[in-house]
């Protein structure tokens, strides 16, 4: 089969970032409405999420240096809802994989699933919080902050959804999920802002990254103003976050889909897929078909997600751990991204599936599009006729000029440098005043 030729194209972003997350966070825990909160003595729990958050085990560090200096006793709680295969053994895993151990972060990493019950929302939505984290003086909930993969409102992912789904556990998980997407998208508020009027949340540290997986601001607030101010740093995330540089595809070919790229596996705001019942689908970036080649080690077989696409391939399902995924699926209740696709030999006849199926398009005439993951969007292949509707943005240039698609001999695609496959930005070497790849 004939395919289209491909340019390798660069992408620009906005590049509003933190030179030294440590010093920004010490400057932030230093605000009188801050510092204020904290007392000698106390003993305080700090939140740590599953996501692949930039600088993460740095935040936690000089947050855990922060709050030794104000005398107080620091310890971190996995903060992650069911992940993590839904044990305190899985979930500290995955904080080691991250890179938040004891030894990094100067503090001990206690886990557990038990949680307490602290009350229940107006409309009778139980409130929950880890067990170890309400035997505290307090707790301080950090997460990032961005639109979330499953819902489009004024607080989406951030912290309340921390001090929510995060820190009651499997139970709360459980319980949000069991209404849908409603209970995420307005419960998980409700139940967020319980958390917060319960009186033991300190402050909240929320992080916006850029578009090259950096940290674009930092930022300690106090429990009574987290709500209003994750809205607008809510906005902040979005004018930062990476796209694809068309909006309107025959076949998106993504390389990895990974629980370290997102909690979908591939976000949904860059490939255009919701896939939940009753949810209307988004109407831009669009695909006809999208093709997953493989599933990240990072992942520990969990490929929710992996749904969202049409097309996979023998070495994606390989790496699958039923187990693991369907307890994140059916934490979620959204079964539609669960459901394994078409699963071929390999990406060339993945693609060639994908072609086929292109109604009244010649092969070689596919507007075509391929990624790394749904998270690096520095560089991207393009078809040819794609070329000119992405470099009338302004933000596109050509690295590589057009040429026929690379396979190896076992019929997958050659790499994009591995950089551009998710290497961490704090290990990339700059060049040319930019992350090769981020």
């Amino acid at each position: 089969m004939r395919f289209p030729k491909v340019v390798k194209v660069r992408q620009s972003f906005p590049r509003e970032r933190v030179e030294d997350v440590g010093e920004a966070l010490k400057e932030e825990c230093g605000k009188p409405e801050i510092s204020a909160r904290v007392e000698p003595g106390m003993e305080v729990a700090i939140t740590a999420g599953s996501r692949g958050i930039a600088n993460i085990a740095v935040v936690l560090r000089s947050l855990v240096e922060e709050l030794k200096e104000k005398g107080a006793r620091p310890f971190i709680v996995p903060a992650m809802g069911s992940h993590g295969g839904a044990t305190a053994e899985g979930q500290v895993q995955v904080l080691q994989s991250l890179g938040v151990t004891e030894e990094f972060c100067g503090a001990p990493v206690r886990s557990s699933m038990e949680v307490v019950r602290l009350g229940e929302t107006g409309l009778g939505v139980p409130v929950f919080m880890d067990r170890l984290a309400s035997e505290a003086d307090g707790v301080v909930v950090v997460g990032r902050i961005k639109l979330h993969t499953d819902f489009r409102a004024e607080i989406e992912s951030g912290l309340l959804k921390m001090a929510s789904i995060g820190l009651g556990k499997h139970e709360e998980a459980l319980a949000l999920h069991a209404y849908g997407v409603r209970g995420i998208s307005g419960y998980m508020v409700e139940v967020g802002e319980e958390v917060l009027r319960s009186g033991r949340v300190l402050f909240g540290v929320g992080l916006v990254e850029n578009a090259y997986e950096e940290t674009a601001k930092v930022e300690a607030i106090p429990p009574d103003q987290i709500p209003q101010r994750e809205k607008e740093l809510l906005r902040e995330s979005a004018a930062l976050m990476p796209k694809l540089p068309v909006s309107d595809t025959d076949i998106l070919f993504v390389d990895e889909l990974g629980k370290n790229f997102s909690g979908t596996g591939m976000d949904t705001n860059t490939i255009g897929r919701f896939r939940i019942l009753g949810v209307e689908e988004p109407e831009s970036p669009r695909a006809k078909y999208l093709v997953v080649g493989d599933l990240t080690e990072e992942s520990h077989g969990n490929a929710l997600g992996v749904g969202l696409a049409d097309f996979a391939t023998r070495r994606l399902y390989d790496k699958v751990d039923l187990g693991v995924m369907n307890q994140n699926v059916l934490t979620s209740t959204f079964v539609e991204r669960g459901k394994i696709p078409l699963v071929l030999h390999n990406d060339r006849e993945a693609l060639e599936a994908a072609v086929r199926c292109n109604w009244g398009v010649a092969p070689e005439e596919t507007r075509f599009v391929r990624i790394p993951n749904t998270l690096h969007l520095r560089h991207v292949y393009l078809s040819e006729n794609l070329l000119d509707e992405a470099l009338a943005g302004g933000d596109v240039e050509v690295v590589e000029e057009a040429c026929e698609m690379a396979f190896t001999g076992a019929g997958n695609f050659v790499g994009f440098d591995e950089a551009e496959r998710g290497e961490p930005a704090a290990l990339r070497e700059p060049e040319d005043g930019y992350f090769a790849g981020s």
